[in-house]
């Protein structure tokens, strides 16, 4: 077997879409965890209708990321980036000026069609750089992590600043995002391949509906990303619940601690699973990964008999993260083909709905007892195997033929 090329090894295409996707993390981490605290303070909405809000920006990008990815397909990727960033310049600086509560929920709702725009065209241009297997979307899970760690840090200071600053800093890093795209606009123009991203010939809007939704493999990948978004958002929803009720006043302390660790943690690991895929094959990784949620469970479970069960969860949890989150987006990558990228990654976007479902379930799980909360969830992540372990590239679909 030949020697693979180092992950961190990157061309100067995929270092600008990079540094593009990092803008895009920062900026997004240091607003959208603090939503909920601001709409509770300056719309006067209740905790549901709050919670619906900032739901509905997952839900917009899960049921509309298709008609997205395929507006990408049509009209071109860095077009529709261009728009995207414009929109979230705009809704952010709007934001930093609105006081009227049905003002501030307009605008965030329109942060999700914002992200409609750009997320599809973006892995649209990855999957154009990236290598046969798609490495590169695990450099772009690393930049996720990066800017859960550098958003909330930015944010987080400047919430109690004032508005203006708070949303300042996400207009200004998607500000740099637009400029970068404006001036690396040639070098970006250029991933398009001969035919496909807004070419005339590409597939008619209904038949790119079609070849994509008929797409068994694909939508086998939608499925499998959907169950590990529903097992992952326990880390964020339920967990702290959980630590609330064994360890009091203490638990907020103690996750805080645990939330860093695991994004230290999904950084360090990234290089090491990507090294050790490339000798053990997806099915044997995707074992491994759901192994690592399970097993994260249980240590948590089993926190009450020390701290350090806290610890070694995260640990498990984290090479069950770093293995699964990126998989579904290579698997599209292998998949897809050039005309038909942004409707896939688009359709991909559906995965998002495990965010909204899973928190639901788990609350439900956990009020029923520990037992049937971990069970569930330590085994349900198991029903993803069968549906990231299969080979996706083996045989790309066809170019869809013109209508006649």
């Amino acid at each position: 077997m030949s020697a693979r090329t180092p992950l961190w090894r990157l061309t100067p295409a995929q270092r600008l879409l990079e540094g593009g996707a990092l803008l895009n993390s920062v900026a997004f981490f240091a607003a959208m965890p603090f939503a909920p605290l601001y709409m509770s303070e300056h719309t006067g909405l209740g905790k549901p209708a709050v919670g619906a809000v900032v739901g509905a920006v997952a839900l917009t990008a899960a049921f509309g990321g298709l008609a997205g990815g395929v507006l990408v397909d049509r009209l071109g990727a860095v077009p529709l980036m261009r728009a995207g960033l414009v929109l979230h310049v705009a809704v952010y600086g709007l934001l930093a000026a609105a006081r009227a509560p049905a003002a501030i929920v307009a605008l965030f709702l329109m942060l999700g069609a914002a992200r409609l725009l750009v997320e599809p065209g973006a892995k649209k241009l990855l999957s154009h750089a990236a290598d046969e297997e798609g490495r590169i979307f695990r450099i772009r899970y690393m930049t996720l992590c990066a800017g859960a760690i550098a958003g909330p840090a930015i944010g987080g200071v400047l919430y109690h600043v004032g508005a203006v600053a708070f949303f300042a800093v996400p207009a200004a890093f998607y500000l740099a995002y637009l400029l970068l795209v404006l001036v690396r606009n040639r070098e970006l123009a250029a991933l398009r391949p001969a035919s496909g991203d807004g070419d005339a010939s590409a597939p008619s809007t209904l038949q790119a509906l079609g070849a994509t939704l008929r797409d068994r493999r694909l939508l086998a990948v939608v499925a499998g990303g959907v169950l590990v978004f529903f097992v992952f958002s326990q880390l964020e929803s339920m967990i702290p619940l959980y630590m609330k009720g064994r360890y009091g006043d203490r638990a907020e302390g103690y996750f805080a601690a645990l939330f860093i660790t695991n994004a230290v943690l999904a950084l360090l690991f990234q290089l090491p699973i990507d090294r050790v895929s490339g000798r053990l094959g997806r099915t044997t990784m995707v074992w491994a990964g759901a192994a690592g949620f399970t097993l994260a469970f249980g240590c948590f479970w089993a926190s009450p008999a020390g701290l350090a069960w806290l610890y070694a969860g995260i640990v498990f949890w984290t090479v069950g993260e770093g293995v699964l989150l990126p998989m579904p987006d290579m698997a599209v990558h292998e998949m897809a083909s050039d005309e038909l990228k942004g409707a896939y990654f688009g359709l991909s976007e559906v995965r998002q709905l495990g965010f909204f479902l899973g928190p639901v379930a788990g609350g439900f799980l956990l009020d029923a007892g520990t037992a049937p909360y971990f069970a569930v969830m330590g085994t349900s992540i198991f029903l993803c195997v069968p549906l990231l372990a299969r080979r996706t590239g083996s045989s790309r679909p066809q170019p869809v033929p013109e209508a006649a």
